[in-house]
């Protein structure tokens, strides 16, 4: 069966770098574009970033362009979220999810949780002020 099981998170302060990972399986991950979305205390669930199949193309939101990336690793079946200047803001549950589309093409689609088909448990991820 299909499995996305990210780790990484932790508690750490603010100014802080953390690198998630989200490890697949059951998939054929090149086939699959990756993103992580995240729900913080008493919010709905939010697109932080995706990447197309290759990682040639990757979007993010605003609130955290130039200091969150993704990456991925098909050899290793793994995407990456390297998150730099953590702030407090950032408390949230990360997510990884795969969408059967490799290619980041519409908006719309990749930046929206519904159409993502399979999903991790999620790393709390918590920085403290």
């Amino acid at each position: 069966q299909v499995q996305l099981v990210e780790s990484g998170g932790g508690l750490v302060q603010a100014g802080v770098s953390l690198r998630l990972s989200c490890a697949v399986s059951g998939l054929t991950f090149s086939r699959h574009g990756m993103a992580w979305f995240r729900q913080g205390p008493g919010k709905e669930r939010e697109f932080v970033t995706a990447i197309s199949w290759s990682g040639a193309n990757t979007y993010t939101s605003d609130f955290v362009k130039g200091r969150f990336t993704i990456s991925r690793d098909n050899a290793k079946n793994t995407v990456y979220l390297q998150m730099n200047s953590l702030k407090p803001e950032d408390t949230a549950i990360y997510y990884c999810a795969a969408r059967p589309t490799p290619y980041l093409s519409g908006s719309y689609y990749y930046t929206r949780p519904q159409f993502y088909d399979s999903w991790g448990q999620g790393t709390q991820v918590t920085v403290s002020s």
